[in-house]
């Protein structure tokens, strides 16, 4: 797997994979019209804008195999001051196969080296267990929870995760990957 940043070139894969991942992962905590309806075009909107804005400051990182995107992590800097994960995707046939966990590790290790000495979080829905798992068997720790209200007009429950500073800057001490270098994936 190589993992590399993305571009402006990337946004319409990027919006693509973003919105399979959510119409599977989703289908049982949001509307299907809104998954089925708007939600394509809000990615598209999305990813391009993003793409077109990427700077320092934001990490957008791609898994790719075989010629085909299989997933992507974006990072962002929170008013707060901690770092985001605003979004961490597999395409829906590759969850389970160690996608999300190498573009977690290499979102934290960015974190770790532009960002040393902040907590890193992000949000995941309430209801999307295998996701909260994922996260929790990952380090992070549940740090709050509070409602969603998307602009589609629902609301959701959603539960915050933070790996704290002390933990992100283990990703800098060979704990995690701490560079752009993936090892193969383990066979079996």
């Amino acid at each position: 797997m190589r993992i590399r940043n993305g571009t402006s070139a990337d946004a319409e894969s990027i919006a693509a994979l973003h919105t399979a991942s959510w119409r599977s992962a989703y289908r049982a905590l949001m509307p299907a019209a809104y998954l089925d309806g708007p939600l394509a075009a809000e990615h598209r909107a999305k990813w391009r804008a993003r793409t077109a804005a990427l700077s320092d400051d934001r990490c957008l990182l791609l898994a790719e195999q075989d010629g085909e995107l299989r997933g992507f992590v974006h990072l962002d800097t929170a008013a707060d001051g901690r770092v985001h994960v605003d979004n961490l995707h597999a395409r829906p046939a590759h969850v389970g196969t160690g996608v999300g966990r190498t573009l977690l590790h290499h979102g934290l290790a960015w974190a770790a080296r532009r960002h040393l000495g902040r907590d890193v979080y992000l949000e995941v829905l309430d209801g999307n267990a295998r996701a909260i798992s994922f996260y929790e068997r990952a380090g992070g720790v549940r740090t709050a929870e509070r409602p969603l209200r998307m602009a589609a007009g629902f609301t959701l429950a959603e539960i915050e995760y933070t790996w704290p500073a002390a933990a992100v800057s283990r990703y800098l001490e060979g704990g995690r990957p701490a560079s752009d270098t993936v090892p193969p994936p383990a066979a079996g």
